[in-house]
This record gives C-alpha cells, structure tokens and sequence, in this order.
C-alpha cells in the first residue's frame, strides 16, 4: 500500500505544481501557460486512471447504499473533471501557441475567451474543495512519507568521539 500511496502523492504534488505554474500566464507568459497546461492535463489522466478503481466502484454503488461523504465526493470530482475538459477545450479553442506550432488557425472568438475564464474560476473553486475534502490523506502523506524521512535524516544520532581523550594516572608509584 505505501507504494502506491507514494505514487499518489507524487502525482498530486505533480499536479499542484502544474496548477500553480498554469493558474498565473502573468507570471509565465503565455507560451508557458499553455504548454504548462497541456502537461497539466496529461498528469490529471493519469490521476484520474490511477483512481480508476474507485470511480468504477463508486459509480456501481451511487444509487445503492453509499455513504453521504463519498456520495458528495464523487459528486465533486465529477463536476471538477468536467470543468477541466472545460477550461482545456475552450484554452485550445483560444491558444495563440499550442495550436499555432501544431499549425492549426482559429479564428478568434472574445466568447471562448470569457468561457475559458468562467471554466478556469469554476475549476479553481472545485479544485479547493478537493484539497480540502482530502486534506487529512494530504497532511498524513506528507508527514508519513516526506516529513518523516527528512526528519530522520537531521535526528540521526551522531557518533562523537570525546575531543580529550581521559588520562589514568597510576596512584600506586
């Protein structure tokens, strides 16, 4: 299980690094954002595959006994991941970038502007209740797995041998 809870946190600290970089192009620039983005969108696949058990089992079981929590949970990374397929079309339908190196021309609309930042304020705001649905795993995780390493490593007891070594002095001359 460790194993696997380590790939997980992984990917998550993956994709909150992507969610930083892509969620501020002023900083960036918007080359960056957009091909930022596409990787962020790669990574939050392969999140989605490395949960895949879950959300079969849950979507089995919704309409069956299923507690309230995993219930609103599913509910929640639903409308999340159809926010991002948003906030990805509509920043494709939009790129100056991306489409431009792939050699393909649209032409450009202010309306998916406005829906890819609708889409993106939509996906920020979902995206906080996850992290905050999940933040006991997120807090245990890191203490079990990053902060307790790192905290083994600078509590290692170190052998020290004594600077002045003592002098016995024979009493019996």
């Amino acid at each position: 299980m460790s194993v696997k809870t380590k790939t997980n946190l992984a990917i998550d600290c993956a994709i909150l690094i992507a969610f930083l970089v892509v969620n501020n192009p002023a900083l960036t620039g918007l080359a960056v954002h957009e091909w930022f983005a596409i990787a962020a969108g790669l990574v939050l696949i392969v999140h989605v595959l490395f949960h895949w058990d879950w959300v079969v089992n849950i979507t089995k079981t919704y309409f069956k006994k299923l507690i309230h929590e995993s219930r609103f949970n599913y509910i929640v990374n639903a409308l999340l991941f159809i926010a991002y397929i948003i906030v990805f079309l509509s920043g494709l339908m939009i790129s100056r970038n991306v489409m431009q190196t792939l050699g393909i021309r649209l032409p450009a609309s202010p309306a998916w502007r406005e829906f890819h930042s609708l889409s993106a304020n939509l996906a920020l705001l979902l995206t906080g209740l996850h992290f905050a649905m999940h933040w006991k795993w997120i807090v245990s995780a890191t203490k079990r797995y990053v902060l307790a390493p790192i905290h083994s490593l600078v509590r290692r007891p170190v052998m020290r041998q004594p600077a002045v070594q003592p002098v016995k002095i024979d009493k019996s001359k």
